[in-house]
């Protein structure tokens, strides 16, 4: 099993303070985010990454038929993304199965000659149009997410996890059955607005970062926080118990502290590294 980047290829992340934050002992920590000099190790780094959290999807449970998606802006050809492949469970996609696509919808040589989601294309062709600063995004049809967004409502803060949504999350409560229609992408890019997430009314969720890492942290994030949400409403209905919100000041500062882009990323590579033991590194194929 071999990883895309020795130590020497990249240098130190840019906001080391914010990381070394997180640890106490006096030592590094090296699970930070890279920076690269070689921008074809990069595309080769964020495949593999990419990969690894289709796995991590496949183990929480999240693929539902053809349903689901994600995307990852190629770092050399920025006006083109690499996207999961038509009917290929989660946890078996491997880097050679990503499909690389120009904003045209069409099929580049250099990637996984396949077809993909029609309605993936449509969603996240006008997210990365609409957010420059958005080079991935993760979409899929979980659980708890489905349930949640019946309700057509942002999340409350009642937990030191749910501020990590604190004022970035939004509703797209414009529900127009699959998106097969470039307006229909428009609008929900629209809604999405610069926000880290979104719960789509009647559909699911779907979430963006820097990083396929901080996309696929903040996803899995948000389904377990939607599952939170749901229990307490449960229990508030039935017991007459009254949920206590944290503060706008609290939740502020716990968002300032807790979301930023480097910070997710790192939180993310437990569960990489997981999946790389879990299956010998097979997606890295």
């Amino acid at each position: 099993m071999t990883r895309s980047t020795p130590d020497s290829e990249f240098e130190a992340d840019s906001k080391p303070q914010e990381i070394q934050s997180l640890a106490f002992g006096g030592l590094s920590y090296s699970n930070g985010r890279p920076v690269f000099k070689d921008k074809l190790l990069e595309r080769q780094h964020v495949k593999e990454h990419m990969a690894g959290t289709f796995r991590v999807f496949g183990r929480r449970g999240y693929n539902e038929g053809a349903a689901g998606h994600m995307s990852l802006r190629d770092p050399i050809e920025k006006d083109t993304f690499w996207i999961n492949p038509l009917g290929v469970h989660f946890s078996a996609i491997k880097v050679s199965d990503l499909v690389h696509v120009d904003s045209g919808g069409h099929i580049l040589p250099d990637g996984n000659q396949s077809p993909i989601n029609a309605a993936g294309f449509r969603i996240h062709v006008e997210l990365h149009k609409a957010r420059p600063d958005v080079n991935a995004a993760c979409h899929a049809h979980s659980v708890y997410g489905k349930a949640w967004s019946a309700f057509g409502k942002k999340l409350d803060m009642i937990n030191q996890d749910a501020c990590i949504f604190y004022e970035c999350h939004a509703v797209y409560d414009n529900f127009g059955g699959v998106v097969f229609e470039e307006e229909e992408g428009r609008r929900l890019a629209s809604a999405l607005g610069n926000n880290k997430a979104i719960i789509l009314q009647n559909h699911g969720l779907l979430t963006v970062g820097e990083t396929i890492d901080e996309a696929g942290y903040l996803f899995d994030l948000l389904e377990r926080t939607c599952q939170v949400q749901l229990q307490v409403e449960m229990v508030a209905n039935t017991s007459g118990l009254t949920k206590k919100i944290i503060g706008d000041k609290e939740a502020a500062y716990t968002y300032r502290n807790t979301s930023y882009p480097e910070g997710l990323y790192s939180d993310f590579q437990a569960d990489y590294n997981m999946e790389l033991d879990l299956c010998g590194g097979k997606f890295l194929e």
